[in-house]
């Protein structure tokens, strides 16, 4: 019996197709996946490139940062040594300053010692001249300008240690003004006054018996009685003088005068005495007696108690006080 193979049903055809699908589609996701993955791959190849180059730049720049670190601690360690080289020429500075400050310090008080020394020495030597001008030439004006300049220098010194010496000085200086002239001055001045008024001593007698008359003098009456004719004189005082015996004896006088001049000038007072006695023998023998006579033999009795020295105990404190500071003693 043959029989005819009937055809495959459309199902078994179908069948087969199925498969097929699922495999293209599975070939077909495997590529999309295989794509995907090496996409994936790719991606994390470029991922890993990036990162990769985003840490080398990171590390690069940890590098650099450690190496500016570095150089920033180096810096700073160079810039404390510096700060201690610096603090220690500063402190160095500051010592020095203080040393100069020091020694410009003890500079000052040398000068200004040395300065105060120096006005008090040149007023020690302006004081000793007056001195020397007063006791030796009775130059009072000359004394006052001295001690003005002294005054000057000690207006320079500090006001504790010049108190003392100043107001001495100014004792000085008004017991110097009362003094005048001085008395050598005023003893030269009334011995030209006395020279003066010798040559105005009347030569005769008549204005000595005028004189007597007009104060009632008690003569006898043949002195009266001859006055008008003759001049009586007494022998034992001054005799009949010639011509040439009264220019001899005013020669002499004018001499005495001289001598007692010289006295006022030394301050010799046992010569201005003896002249003075000299002098007034001479005005006896050269002049009779008369009002004008008598008052300068009086002249000539105050000469010679007139005093020629200075006699004021102020003079000369301010200079032993000096002399005593300059001794390293506190003046009194």
């Amino acid at each position: 019996m043959n029989e005819t193979p009937t055809p495959l049903p459309p199902r078994r055809a179908l069948r087969w197709i199925a498969p097929l699908i699922i495999v293209l589609l599975l070939v077909a996701a495997s590529g999309w996946g295989w794509h995907a993955w090496q996409q994936g791959q790719e991606r994390a190849r470029l991922q890993s490139q990036a990162d990769a180059v985003r840490l080398q730049g990171l590390l690069d720049t940890v590098e650099a940062l450690r190496r500016d670190q570095r150089a920033t601690s180096a810096r700073l360690q160079d810039a404390a040594s510096a700060n201690r080289v610096l603090r220690d020429e500063v402190l160095g500075l500051g010592q020095r300053s203080a040393l100069l400050e020091e020694n410009l310090a003890r500079l000052a008080e040398t000068t200004r010692q040395d300065s105060q020394a120096l006005h008090r020495d040149e007023a020690e030597l302006l004081l000793t001249q007056a001195a020397q001008r007063l006791d030796a030439a009775d130059d009072l004006d000359g004394a006052r300008r001295l001690y003005a300049l002294a005054a000057a220098q000690l207006d320079d010194l500090p006001s504790a240690d010049a108190l003392n010496l100043r107001q001495a000085l100014m004792q000085e200086r008004n017991a110097l003004d009362a003094l005048g002239t001085g008395p050598r001055a005023q003893a030269r001045l009334r011995l030209a006054s006395l020279a003066e008024a010798m040559q105005t001593l009347p030569v005769h007698g008549a204005a000595t018996q005028a004189s007597g008359t007009a104060t009632g003098d008690a003569r006898p009456w043949w002195q009266i009685a001859l006055a008008a004719f003759v001049e009586i004189t007494p022998s034992a005082v001054n005799g009949p003088l010639t011509a040439a015996d009264r220019a001899v004896a005013a020669d002499a006088l004018q001499l005495e005068l001289t001598l007692a001049r010289a006295a006022v000038e030394r301050g010799d007072r046992p010569a201005l005495r003896q002249a003075l006695d000299r002098i007034e023998r001479g005005m006896t023998a050269l002049w009779p007696d008369s009002p004008a006579l008598r008052r300068q033999r009086a002249e000539l009795t105050a000469l010679r108690s007139a005093p020629l020295r200075l006699d004021a105990p102020e003079l000369g404190s301010t200079l032993q006080q000096l002399r005593t500071l300059r001794d390293g003693e506190t003046p009194l």
